[in-house]
């Protein structure tokens, strides 16, 4: 279906990926558009209205009109949160993520806007996923996000493995996440599991002044120490 030109637009707007002064990693797209949306899709409305005031001062908060987008949003709220674009309005969606739709719950209301005719605008912003890929030296041209792998343990070494596996089958990084307070054992599995000569990059509070990114070998991360306690972390595997 295509757009309808008389329904407002459903723009994504990106997030920084943590503290810090916005300015540095978002261009003034954001800011502008920002200016001239009140209602937005949000995952947290306390996190977005503290967004919102970091990169635009002088809106005044009292106008925005915030509805909540997370695990807990019954699927029949989904259509309303549009409805605002079929009266010819414009809606921001916003993400704890960074970047709408990407590993993040904002991609059904994507769906549903393209589903409605409502035209849908990205906006350039920091995507921990393409911004690890790129530092890691890994391969660019051909990587997956898994997102979260098992907790247990024994599963958690048979997805590594089957990870593992598949990079060096399909010459294609793998990518995952892990709960932030879990990251320091993660890394300690992952190590225990892997190759010796697997490769791993961890790349942790990326964009932020505590930014670390390393690429080693499995072998090679068992002879340093990092803590990645409560730091969001991407992970990176592949075998050569």
């Amino acid at each position: 279906m295509k757009p309808n030109p008389l329904l407002g637009k459903l723009y994504l707007i990106p997030t920084t990926l943590g503290e810090g002064d916005p300015n540095d990693v978002l261009p003034q797209t954001a800011k502008r558009t920002i200016d001239f949306i009140d209602d937005y899709i949000v995952e947290n409305e306390k996190t977005a209205r503290k967004f919102i005031k970091s990169i635009q001062p002088e809106k005044v908060q009292a106008t925005l009109r915030l509805s909540s987008l997370n695990k807990y949003t019954e699927v029949s709220e989904h259509s309303k949160m549009l409805q605002p674009c079929l009266q010819g309005k414009n809606v921001g969606l916003m993400s704890e993520a960074g970047c709408p739709g990407v590993a993040d719950p904002g991609a059904v209301i994507v769906k549903l806007a393209h589903e409605k005719g409502i035209q849908v605008v990205p906006l350039v912003g920091p995507s921990s996923i393409l911004l690890a890929i790129m530092a890691s030296g890994m391969n660019g041209q051909s990587f997956a996000f898994n997102g979260y792998i098992p907790i247990d343990k024994a599963e958690k070494k048979t997805a590594l493995k089957n990870l593992e596996k598949l990079s060096q089958d399909k010459n294609q990084s793998q990518i995952f996440i892990e709960t932030p307070f879990r990251n320091n054992k993660m890394l300690e599995d992952i190590v225990q599991a892997l190759n010796p000569s697997t490769y791993l990059c961890v790349a942790t509070d990326i964009t932020l002044p505590t930014e670390f990114i390393k690429t080693m070998r499995a072998s090679d991360w068992k002879k340093i120490k990092v803590d990645l306690h409560n730091r969001p972390t991407i992970f990176i595997i592949h075998k050569m």
